[in-house]
């Protein structure tokens, strides 16, 4: 299966203090990836690494490609990224937030072309958010905030994208449509890699890396039973993993 990233040996320290310790993970290309573990973890830290956006010891490929080698525009052509909590510019108007995804592909100062427009156009609907287009990202509520970012990230037509909380505010039908979003994107070919603390809506996923104190402590199947056994190790046996139809639900015990 071609990978998406290929990560090794990576180590991270925030404010001196270990974060990461010499994880080594492969994602799979045009899958869905969910990464789950307790608070502390160093979910968002990986996610991160990943992303380039932290310095870290050990080696990342993106692409099969060292992600050092990638030039900073070529990758983020490539490589879309949603931030936990992101800050925003409350005056600029939810059309120019959506907007800011495109900037990857525009000529230094050129004004938008018909390819960003349909590209922000699309992304917008995909969010649900055409309607509020002319509205200050201030005048939001949070979860219609968070719509907003997400279709900066889809306005990128990335190949890869990573999502740390995406469902952050989001009630549970725009929950649910996030799912067939992510869903779509992956039928599509892209690559979804995604931190989430929902686990039953992380069970959708193709793939599941679960995190426990800095590591790894297990990759696998979303319907692998042994991915199972270590979501229920990591939260101390507080959760456990039923079927419900053709899907797996976390209850509390």
């Amino acid at each position: 299966m071609p990978t998406a990233f290929q990560a090794r040996g990576i180590t991270v320290s925030l404010g001196g203090t270990p974060v990461l310790h010499g994880i080594d993970v492969q994602l799979p290309a045009a899958r869905w990836t969910s990464v789950v573990g307790p608070n502390g973890a160093g979910k968002s830290t990986l996610l991160k690494a990943l992303a380039g956006l932290l310095p870290h010891g050990g080696r990342v490929e993106l692409l099969d490609r060292p992600l050092a080698q990638w030039r900073g525009r070529e990758r983020a052509r490539c490589l879309a990224w949603l931030g936990q909590g992101e800050a925003g510019a409350d005056d600029l108007s939810v059309w120019d937030v959506a907007m800011l995804g495109r900037l990857p592909h525009q000529p230094w100062l050129a004004p938008s072309s018909d390819a960003d427009r349909i590209a922000v156009e699309q992304a917008l609907r995909a969010t649900q958010a055409w309607d509020w287009r002319e509205r200050p990202l201030g005048a939001l509520s949070g979860g219609e905030r968070q719509r907003v970012l997400l279709a900066r990230l889809l306005a990128v037509q990335a190949d890869v994208m990573l999502m740390d909380e995406p469902l952050a505010n989001l009630d549970p039908p725009h929950q649910a449509d996030w799912l067939l979003l992510v869903r779509e994107l992956v039928a599509q070919g892209r690559t979804v890699v995604s931190v989430l603390h929902e686990i039953g809506m992380a069970l959708h996923a193709d793939q599941m890396v679960v995190m426990a104190r800095g590591r790894v402590v297990h990759q696998g199947a979303c319907d692998d039973p042994a991915t199972h056994l270590a979501l229920e190790e990591v939260f101390d046996h507080r959760v456990a993993i039923h079927p419900l139809g053709d899907q797996w639900v976390a209850l509390p015990r």
